[in-house]
């Protein structure tokens, strides 16, 4: 093996469905489950999935997925990078002794040039994992990497979700860039998108998240209609939930913002709650994400004498997060655009109040407004501040909100129906891969247990793999890093 795997046994008898289990291996290029959607995808739809009976293999890179414990058939696999962007040093320098193949040194020289490598390296990397394990999977399942080494055999079929497409961050924060400079660099670090578009038309099979997402992936990255299907995600409504017991504080605002980027608007939010200290003194405001220590949101909260009305924390554990959440007058989205929006559910979930931005697929999810939320148009701090003032001055209203709000995700939007749909679609490929090889359509029984090693397993230097060194270098010229850069970049890569 290539990485190192701690492996659980699958599951004995049929999967829920009544059909025979499926070994599935998920793919995650970047899984911090605190920070960014991805982590918290793969961590839900892996343990629902086990859930019905399923064996999964997440297969992942730093920073790895956190998945949950106590389910057979659940596993992970490491299948390192060099984590270019780690703490406390990111952007950093490799020492010799770390270079293992011409994988890595393609991964350092797109970092020296200003690009983001990661999608592409850790898809050239799964593609020598699998095909070194041709045979173990049924499926295989690739949460946005997008990258050309997932084109081609990997031994398996393979069934790709695309939460949006990333050509949006791009359009915005190219719309949002102050000189030429500021362009290039936005340009640059975006170059994986043009991989991302060529790999996408190539996909036999695409999930997404809503029908907002589903439009931007055929506008956007040329997909073809019929191989769209959306399969809703949701909220682990057992985790977030109503607890009385937790005091609500007063003029408690709670938002969630992974990264200072112009897409997740909190620069907007950050105006509006000046516009609303000037009517409710008590109203403040905390983010779950990292302070920014420059940039247009920084700039913000001290242009408006904001600095003691918001806090920002990161890290905490999950009963942290739902607790925060609970303890909060009003949830608020202030997004530009959502592929589908995890935020706007889980705090629905609690039956905490919402204020969203009726961007991308928000509304799908919030419902509409004034029966099970407060909507906003996107990008107007008046407005939002509007909705945010009449929310946390009617009491009757929150209550109202907060209760329509968990009915609509109870119905609608749980990980466990999330599960269920994507099953329906791995099937629906295997069935699809099987004809087209005039084999009988039926599911492999389950691997047996391997034992996990103890540590990790050396590994030579491995060969070039010469049909992939085209494409793999198509995208990766470009202009140098500066130092002005790495803030936002910073934030962008590890979330």
């Amino acid at each position: 093996m290539t990485a190192e795997a701690s492996q659980a046994g699958p599951s004995a008898g049929p999967a829920s469905d009544g059909s025979r289990p499926l070994r599935i291996a998920l793919l995650t290029y970047k899984g911090n489950p605190f920070c960014g959607g991805q982590g918290v995808y793969v961590r839900h739809l892996s343990r629902e999935l086990a859930r019905l009976g399923h064996r999964v293999e997440v297969i992942g890179a730093q920073p790895y997925p956190v998945l949950d414990e106590g389910y057979d058939g659940l596993s992970l696999t490491e299948l390192p990078s060099l984590d270019l962007y780690r703490q406390p040093d990111p952007f950093r320098t490799p020492k010799r002794d770390e270079y293992r193949d011409w994988i890595d040194a393609l991964e350092v020289g797109t970092m020296w040039t200003g690009g983001f490598p990661e999608p592409l390296t850790f898809s050239l990397r799964a593609r020598r994992h699998l095909r070194a394990r041709r045979g173990d999977f049924d499926v295989v399942h690739d949460n946005q990497t997008l990258g050309y080494g997932l084109l081609g055999d990997l031994g398996a079929p393979l069934v790709t979700t695309i939460h949006h497409p990333i050509t949006v961050d791009r359009r915005l924060e190219l719309d949002a860039a102050e000189d030429w400079k500021r362009r290039a660099s936005v340009r640059r670090w975006y170059a994986f998108t043009r991989m991302q578009k060529r790999v996408a038309r190539r996909l036999p099979s695409v999930l997404t998240v809503s029908g907002s997402s589903r439009a931007e992936i055929v506008e956007d990255l040329a997909v073809r209609p019929d191989r769209i299907h959306v399969v809703h995600i949701g909220a682990d409504t057992d985790l977030f939930s109503p607890d009385p017991s937790v005091a609500v504080v007063p003029g408690r605002i709670v938002t969630t913002s992974s990264a200072d980027v112009p897409l997740k608007g909190l620069v907007f939010l950050a105006e509006a709650l000046a516009k609303v200290r000037a009517e409710q003194p008590d109203a403040h405001l905390v983010v779950v994400g990292k302070r920014p220590a420059e940039g247009p949101v920084a700039q913000a909260i001290e242009r408006y004498g904001l600095e003691g009305a918001v806090e920002f924390v990161k890290g905490i554990s999950d009963a942290e997060l739902v607790d925060l959440v609970r303890s909060a007058q009003v949830a608020c989205v202030p997004s530009l655009y959502e592929g589908f929006s995890l935020p706007a559910a889980e705090a629905m979930a609690t039956g905490t109040p919402l204020v969203a931005t009726t961007g991308g697929a928000i509304p799908e999810v919030a419902g509409r407004d004034g029966e099970t939320c407060l909507a906003v148009p996107p990008g107007d701090a008046g407005a939002l501040a509007a909705a945010l003032t009449r929310l946390l001055g009617d009491v009757e209203l929150r209550a109202r909100l907060g209760a329509a709000g968990r009915d609509r995700v109870l119905a609608n939007f749980t990980w466990a129906r999330a599960a269920e749909g994507t099953v329906a679609r791995y099937r629906e490929a295997i069935e699809t891969a099987r004809a087209r090889r005039g084999a009988p359509v039926r599911a492999k029984a389950p691997a047996p247990k391997a034992p996990a090693p103890k540590a990790p397993v050396p590994q030579a230097p491995a060969p070039v793999d010469l049909d992939l060194v085209p494409d793999a270098l198509a995208d990766t010229g470009g202009v140098p890093v500066t130092a002005a850069d790495t803030s936002d970049r910073e934030s962008r890569a590890t979330c």
